[in-house]
């Protein structure tokens, strides 16, 4: 079994030996690896980091670097170098736990064959050792991401660990020349083919850095507006919504409004799903687009 681990870097060289040292601490485990790093246009000293550690000879290290497209973009690059049979993301501020490797190992050993799977969903732990989020429902839950965040109300950052011939598939879809997208556009497309394991053991520790994108989420939103769009309108066009609170229906509706307003573009109640959805986007037009234009100015 082979594990392939992508990291998207943008200036955040110094930050990468701690991931680094946290792969190696990890060797211990009979786990062939590689990590794949896309430097999405640095001009610090992330080059330098990265030979150093490739020098060492300790792992696989491929380096490849890109004209600053954004993190989205570097990952679809680095899923099609991956040669794994396991691709996990770890942000370049992120780390590994001590027995990460064992945890993936132990558990995608049962499951690579199982197609109905793309993956298995891990704990993050932020720095201060408190789960990110809240702890899955049970053990080796089989669900959705989108019934994990919109039925059950999880939150909070989690670890996934891909099975190869299922993440190659599937890509970030990023509109013109937008940079980002969340990462759940793409999970949801997975969820209409198959679903997810989830295990109540952390893998990765998150360190949250000032221009990361959860502490800037409005500039965010301002320059991928056409992204975000698509990925409220698809929630809206393949659910009806059954199941899901009534209070994270209306984060839907109200974000796919702020998103139209925006984009300067009208609603689209023709292709939405359920009839509680319509009514609630023309009802709530008014107040989001005045509370949008608010919010941007």
């Amino acid at each position: 079994m082979k594990l392939s681990i992508l990291t998207a870097t943008y200036n955040r060289g110094k930050y990468l030996p701690k991931l680094y040292e946290s792969i190696k601490k990890n060797l211990k485990q009979n786990l062939n690896c590689e990590w794949i790093i896309v430097d999405d246009g640095s001009n610090d000293d992330t080059k330098m980091y990265v030979k150093n550690f490739i020098d060492e000879n300790v792992i696989p290290i491929i380096y490849y670097y890109q004209k600053n497209n954004g993190k989205m973009s570097a990952i679809n690059e680095a899923v099609k170098l991956a040669t794994g049979n396991l691709i996990v993301d770890c942000d370049s501020d992120d780390y590994f736990v001590p027995d990460a490797f064992e945890k993936i190992e132990k558990n995608a050993s049962k499951l690579l064959t199982d197609e109905s799977l793309y993956g298995m969903a891990f704990l993050k732990k932020e720095n201060d050792g408190r789960i990110s989020g809240k702890k899955f429902k049970y053990q080796e839950q089989i669900t959705t991401m989108f019934d994990l965040y919109f039925k059950e109300l999880e939150d909070g950052e989690k670890a996934i660990a891909f099975f190869k011939d299922r993440r190659k598939n599937y890509s970030y879809e990023l509109e013109g020349e937008e940079k980002f997208i969340t990462e759940a556009r793409m999970y949801h497309k997975m969820d209409l083919n198959y679903r997810i394991k989830c295990y109540n053991e952390p893998v990765m520790i998150c360190e949250y850095q000032k221009d990361g994108y959860s502490k800037n989420i409005d500039q965010v939103f301002k320059k991928n507006p056409k992204g975000y769009l698509k990925y409220f309108e698809e929630i809206l066009t393949m659910q009806d919504m059954v199941g899901v609170p009534f209070k994270k229906r209306l984060y839907v509706i109200k974000h796919y409004i702020l998103f139209c307003v925006l984009n300067k573009t009208k609603t689209n109640l023709t292709s939405m799903k359920g009839v509680l959805n319509k009514i609630l986007t023309v009802l709530l037009y008014v107040p989001g687009f005045i509370m949008t234009k608010k919010r941007f100015k």
